[in-house]
């Protein structure tokens, strides 16, 4: 008999399959190295960049603080990081009009899950789901599983889907070099993830074709591919990914720390 899954909601809309996902990169938050703009001018920001996307037919956004590195892990974050990611991702949600996910970087997964429950938001994306492994950031030596998912439960976000990373970016991987990718979705699964990423080594390179299909063989949830899409391999992608997380060449010059360029936006959709 198969394990009972979760019934999670918050990633029903990538069943469906064929599913663009855009990155909303609020700008520093306060108390952060590269902090220059109040909250108001940092929601106002992403709710500008979130209508880009709705108008250029991306089908749900991730609100994540990847400018403010270099990060600070877990409970180590600053509540004002937490307050700034809850007020842009309810601007976008309200902007946006489908799907909206919270990632707070790093491993801010209980405070995305907060944020994600207070606004309506549909899932969040977790490091670390399973397995330890050494960030740029350290060494992450706890899974989050279990406490995130007892957390969820605790204060009744039970409609908030978790898309967990597999072998994430920006990480070595040596101390689990004997996981394969098909091992590491089947623990994930096993540990009641939503959905699983993967991703190339870095933000903006590509995803080994090979570990998208071997996730995507392992997977009984949805499988995302979080890095590296360009328009010439959006097609390719999607025979083997529910989704495709597009960051970086959706910005101006492709570089992820710009704002969202209309241009190339539209590009990503109508490649599809």
């Amino acid at each position: 008999m198969a394990q009972p899954r979760i019934n999670t909601p918050g990633s029903d809309f990538l069943k469906q399959g064929n599913v663009l996902i855009g990155m909303v990169h609020v700008g520093a938050t306060p108390g952060t190295p590269r902090a220059s703009q109040s909250p108001t001018q940092l929601v106002e920001q992403a709710r500008t960049e979130a209508k880009t996307l709705r108008d250029a037919g991306f089908d749900a956004v991730i609100v994540e603080n990847m400018h403010d590195a270099p990060y600070v892990h877990g409970d180590d974050l600053g509540p004002e990081q937490t307050a700034v990611m809850t007020l842009a991702a309810q601007a976008v949600r309200e902007a946006f009009g489908g799907p909206v996910g919270v990632q707070i970087l790093s491993g801010g997964n209980r405070q995305a899950l907060a944020a994600a429950h207070a606004t309506g938001a549909s899932f969040i994306r977790c490091e670390n789901f399973v397995f330890s492994h050494v960030a740029d950031e350290g060494l992450l030596a706890k899974a989050e599983a279990g406490p995130l998912l007892r957390y969820r439960r605790q204060i009744g976000a039970d409609s908030v889907a978790v898309l967990a990373d597999i072998k994430k970016k920006h990480a070595s991987h040596t101390i689990t070099a004997d996981i394969s990718i098909t091992e590491a979705v089947e623990a994930a699964q096993f540990f009641g993830v939503d959905g699983v990423i993967v991703t190339g080594p870095s933000t903006g390179k590509p995803t080994d074709i090979e570990d998208l299909k071997a996730a995507r063989a392992a997977a009984d949830v949805p499988v995302l591919v979080g890095s590296g899409v360009t328009p010439e391999s959006v097609q390719t992608l999607l025979k083997h990914a529910h989704a495709l997380i597009v960051g970086s060449w959706i910005k101006s010059d492709g570089k992820w720390f710009n704002a969202v360029d209309p241009a190339r936006a539209r590009a990503i959709v109508q490649a599809r």
